[in-house]
């Protein structure tokens, strides 16, 4: 049978078509960013990010979109900031000791005892440094960072084994990143430094595979790993920054004021990430306690020395002559 379009049948069709068109078209044309993230989504950077694209959606009339992808979804630390360099992926969330890996001098900003505190390594990271270390890693690798963020004082934790000193470090098995820094640092206070990604670290911790591991109090938190380490102690050997990575080509593909949307929205979320970190890192170590777990107040200088003997003298080729003093005097 045929059927005939009434007239208001075919006045709704042609409204229909007025009304969605342009939202197709939108979407259509919108500029997707992938944010990858290696930590999990109740992680204040990965609750930051997703701050960033409601944000950015709304700043830019949906021209600009932000996926966020937690947990290692689209791969490890290493694979995700490569993606960022060749374009596979917009963006990244990652250490400096990580991206060291593909600029060198880079790796300083995450090195053990570098910075006195977090407003040390603001003001540093918010000086013309940081504008030297972006222009080159644009020029060399394609990436450009968007944003510092805040990521905690690290600190270890054991499974079995109560640690008061770095002499208690002596052979332990220490998961760490996998950046040449930290495996030198472990190997600094004596322990068997085991390199492995986060996403293998909570099954690593309870299989036994390795003994412990150090990161942020908030990253022990999202990341459940309290629930497989009996011991924590506050070494807080680490202040750590992150820095957010786009693929520069992808960024220079947004008009200027898309652009200025952008950072300021990925800024914004920045800031509260700071600020959460900041609020979690006074309670938590209560908060474990209360849990069950042992929290120890080490000799921080045990820890501190050997590393400062070995590190910098170690990485100097590789940071540039001078760069270590330069941001001690910030």
């Amino acid at each position: 049978m045929t059927r005939f379009r009434t007239p208001r049948r075919a006045a709704l069709l042609g409204a229909a078509t007025t009304l969605f068109t342009p939202a197709i078209l939108r979407a259509q044309s919108a500029l997707i960013l992938r944010w990858g993230d290696v930590q999990a989504p109740n992680h204040p950077s990965v609750m930051a990010s997703v701050q960033a694209a409601a944000a950015v959606k709304a700043k830019t009339a949906g021209r600009v979109e932000i996926q966020s992808f937690p947990s290692g979804q689209l791969g490890g630390s290493r694979d995700m900031v490569e993606a960022v360099g060749s374009g596979a992926l917009s963006m990244v969330t990652e250490g400096g000791a990580l991206i060291g890996q593909f600029l060198p001098q880079i790796s300083i900003i995450e090195a053990p005892y570098i910075w006195r505190d977090a407003a040390h390594m603001a003001r540093a990271l918010s000086s013309s440094l940081l504008d030297e270390l972006n222009a080159t890693l644009v020029a060399k690798r394609g990436m450009r960072i968007v944003a510092v963020t805040y990521y905690g004082k690290r600190h270890v934790t054991t499974g079995s084994k109560a640690v008061h000193s770095a002499a208690d470090m002596v052979g332990l098995k220490l998961r760490v990143p996998e950046v040449d820094t930290f495996v030198a640092m472990a190997n600094a206070w004596g322990a068997k430094p085991t390199p492995m990604n986060f996403s293998e670290l909570y099954l690593a911790l309870s299989q036994g595979a390795v003994d412990g591991q150090e990161n942020p109090l908030p990253t022990i938190q999202s990341g459940k790993l309290y629930e497989v380490q009996k011991f924590l102690i506050l070494t807080g050997h680490v202040i750590t920054p992150r820095l957010v990575l786009v693929h520069d080509a992808t960024w220079q593909k947004m008009s200027a004021p898309d652009r200025e949307a952008v950072t300021a929205a990925i800024r914004d979320a920045a800031a509260w990430n700071d600020a959460e970190i900041a609020r979690q890192e006074a309670t938590l170590a209560d908060t474990f306690a209360k849990a069950g777990m042992t929290v120890i107040t080490p000799d921080m200088d045990s820890f501190r020395k050997p590393v400062l003997a070995k590190l910098p003298p170690m990485f100097e080729a590789k940071w540039g002559k001078g760069l270590w003093d330069r941001l001690q005097a910030f």
